[in-house]
């Protein structure tokens, strides 16, 4: 299990994420196509050459799933109990097709559950770069991970 514990997460940790990734029109068409997002902004090149980008952008979705998704194995791979919510999600600056996205990860709190001897609650902050390491998007989330089974 590649998964981190409630224990082996301190506030003040950051995971530097090793995967990254460069946008293709696939991963825009596809996850924008799924999700019933018909906005052209995503979609239509005539459209967006009128727009503030002048070119489409990528769904911030998509954006935002690939970013959390990147502290999958680092962290929580077979040891959360899911996530309890989002406090805050930002989108400073659009991300383009083409872009090469990483991300990193700081714990920011954590404390034992108060109903699940067996859990404990940790606030995450998640923040994914493009190339020129601009920030593209941050989010601070809230998981349940499992405690280590000595300590309940």
């Amino acid at each position: 299990m590649a998964g981190k514990y409630f224990e082996d997460l301190q506030p003040g940790m950051v995971f530097k994420h090793d995967i990254t990734r460069t946008v293709t029109e696939t991963d825009n068409l596809l996850f924008t196509a799924l999700g019933c997002n018909m906005q052209p902004l995503h979609l239509d090149m005539e459209f967006c050459k009128n727009t503030i980008y002048g070119e489409r952008i990528v769904n911030s979705m998509w954006t935002m799933n690939f970013i959390l998704a990147l502290q999958t194995h680092d962290i929580v791979s077979g040891t959360t109990l899911g996530n309890l919510g989002f406090e805050e999600v930002r989108f400073p600056r659009p991300v383009l097709i083409g872009d090469t996205l990483h991300g990193e990860t700081e714990i920011v709190a954590s404390r034992e559950s108060k109903s699940r001897p067996e859990a404990g609650i940790v606030t995450f902050r998640h923040v994914g770069y493009n190339q020129r390491n601009e920030v593209i998007m941050t989010a601070v989330r809230n998981g349940m991970m499992l405690r280590r089974a000595e300590v309940v």
